[in-house]
């Protein structure tokens, strides 16, 4: 029974660790987004950017795949994201960070066609701006 429990600890404690990275790395990728177009906030390859970076995610790839989100559809939610959430918080930007996150990037690909006061009011809460 305690090689059971020592087993399960063991995977919990990897599972968290690798989570973690996860976590971080996201992180990291959405904050180098911030800066690199903060002075250049229209730019298309911005788009391209952050299709790859949730295309390359583990979580974040299935939510595309199950919405048959494409680059398109990014680029639609980015601007009804920046026509009401355009300023920085912190390391958060709401036009960018919505995107990296596994429960707003789903909100953002259900509610795409939603207008775009409601959507940026709802990740705006998300991050308590």
């Amino acid at each position: 029974m305690n090689i059971f429990f020592n087993v399960v600890l063991c995977v919990l404690v990897i599972y968290f660790v690798f989570a973690i990275n996860r976590s971080l790395r996201m992180s990291r990728i959405s904050v180098s987004l911030i800066e690199k177009y903060e002075n250049d906030k229209k730019n298309p390859q911005l788009i391209d950017e952050i299709f790859a970076a949730i295309s390359d995610d583990v979580l974040l790839k299935r939510i595309v795949k199950r919405h048959n989100a494409t680059k398109r559809d990014i680029g639609r939610l980015h601007a009804k994201l920046m026509k009401w959430g355009d300023f920085r918080k912190y390391n958060r930007y709401v036009p960018i960070t919505s995107f990296f996150n596994v429960s707003t990037l789903e909100y953002l690909l259900e509610h795409k066609n939603d207008d775009a006061k409601a959507l940026t009011e709802k990740m705006m809460n998300h991050f308590h701006f």
